[in-house]
């Protein structure tokens, strides 16, 4: 998520058409694996400073910017102009009209926090944490990590609104980041597992995805092999794809980001106690969120290859309920 959203009045929010989109198989179900402990290389942890990305708040009459922060600091694609601003999507995949707002010129990283609003995701056992939380903090400390290192980040989700997969895709194929990462934590696991069952996802048809997503299962795997607790995870667990049965990629943050290089990263399974328990701590989630930072930066930076790529089993049971537009209600924006 980005620099910082500038929240001015509201000179005009006009409803134009509430369009329900069909969104692709929600990625709200987590899985995650194990695998043996990957190979680091040492890469760069910096970058060239990149220009401001937000223009400061006014008038959006004439505005050509591919993304806007609404005066409510809600990030929103632009989908035309309109004589009283810009026409841009809502999170729950409707349309407005936006009079004022900070315009987005861009963003090297677009990080999306998965779930929010009435959609928790994965709940913990015990403690009741829910992923949409984790989510958010791990990315807004990963957010942290990159701009420290002179990089511009987006978030799709600022707050605790729900989104649609398309309303999260749009802003990431809007900006044309070198990366887009999506944060979730897991569920449902095949069992007990040697390690942290750490799983990344990538484009099946996108060799820099795939890049992504082994350099972002580094880090993620090494950052929670410090932590000695009862972990669980999947038989396949690394590096991954899963395809749909066109031969496609199954999730649809991933095939509906398509030409953006995409990783969506399950780091935990939030369902199993004692992992509940870590990722309730806001240092594991610093962690966490440094981890994803410092695995993006080394795919931006470097020619590592990656590790921890695995051959998925076959998964029949579809993913979790979520992602889509019915019963969606847009904050204010």
């Amino acid at each position: 998520m980005p620099t910082r959203l500038v929240v001015a009045l509201v000179s005009a929010v006009l409803v134009a058409a509430a369009c329900s989109r069909a969104d692709g198989p929600s990625f709200d179900r987590a899985s995650a694996t194990t695998t043996s402990a990957p190979t680091t290389t040492t890469a760069p942890t910096t970058t060239t400073a990149p220009p401001p990305t937000t223009a400061p708040a006014g008038s959006l009459v004439g505005s050509r910017a591919p993304a806007v922060v609404s005066p409510r600091g809600i990030v929103v694609p632009v989908l035309g102009p309109d004589p009283a601003g810009v026409r841009v999507g809502t999170p729950c995949g409707a349309t407005a009209v936006l009079g004022s707002g900070s315009p987005l010129a861009g963003a090297q990283v677009v990080l999306d926090a998965g779930h929010g609003g009435d959609e928790p995701g994965a709940v913990g056992r015990n403690n009741g944490l829910t992923e949409k939380v984790v989510n958010f903090e791990v990315t807004k400390h990963a957010r942290a990590a990159l701009e420290r290192a002179g990089v511009s980040v987006v978030l799709t989700r600022t707050a605790d609104y729900r989104m649609t997969l398309g309303a999260r895709t749009r802003i990431a194929t809007a900006l044309k980041p070198r990366a887009f990462v999506s944060v979730h934590h897991n569920g449902d696991p095949d069992g007990p597992h040697d390690g942290p069952g750490s799983e990344t996802y990538y484009q099946v048809g996108s060799a820099d995805s795939k890049r992504l997503a082994g350099l972002l299962y580094e880090e993620i795997f090494k950052a929670m092999s410090q932590y000695r607790v009862a972990w669980v995870g999947d038989t396949d667990a690394g590096a991954k794809y899963r395809l749909n049965t066109r031969g496609g990629d199954y999730y649809g943050i991933l095939r509906q980001a398509a030409g953006v290089p995409t990783s969506l990263v399950e780091l935990a399974f939030i369902t199993n106690g004692p992992e509940a328990e870590l990722l309730a701590r806001p240092d594991v989630q610093q962690v966490e969120g440094r981890a994803v930072a410092t695995g993006i930066l080394r795919y931006l930076n470097s020619g590592d290859p990656g590790s921890g790529y695995v051959e998925p089993y076959a998964r029949t049971t579809p993913a979790g309920p979520g992602g889509g537009s019915s019963g969606c209600q847009d904050p204010a924006l």
